[in-house]
């Protein structure tokens, strides 16, 4: 039973899940300081920001209250998604696929052999072509 579970761990996958979650949340808070600093704002010059630094649809409720719909929060994390996935895309996945298929265009070139030579005829064969050349000799 331990043995199964130090062969687990000692792969190579665990190896780089691990380092792609440590480098995903330090992407993360990146990509966070990102929207909170540039796309957040943009996104407030659309919606007017309520007491709290939330914008969105302000409605009032059935006591007379307002009621903010923080649209801007929803508009910030999709944001934040499509950025996230657009740098994992093209900084990882593209680059990974390019680099598999050129692998495999060369393994594809290199494990070419020249053309398969026909399998040497048996006895029998080389004999019975034998009797039919000397049969087409003696016709002549």
């Amino acid at each position: 039973m331990l043995k199964g579970f130090k062969d687990f761990i000692l792969r190579g996958n665990i190896i780089d899940l691990a380092v792609a979650v440590v480098i995903g949340t330090a992407f993360t808070a990146i990509v966070t300081a990102v929207v909170n600093s540039i796309i957040t704002p943009l996104v407030a010059l659309f919606f007017q920001a309520d007491a709290t630094g939330e914008f969105g649809w302000t409605v009032k409720n059935i006591y007379g209250d307002d009621v903010t719909f923080p649209i801007g929060d929803l508009i910030s994390a999709i944001i934040s998604f499509l950025a996230v996935a657009a740098v994992v895309y093209f900084v990882f996945v593209l680059p990974m696929n390019t680099f598999k298929a050129r692998v495999e265009a060369r393994k594809g070139t290199a494990a070419e052999e020249p053309a398969e030579e026909p399998a040497a005829a048996t006895e029998a064969e080389l004999l019975v072509e034998i009797r039919d050349l000397l049969a087409q000799n003696a016709r002549r």
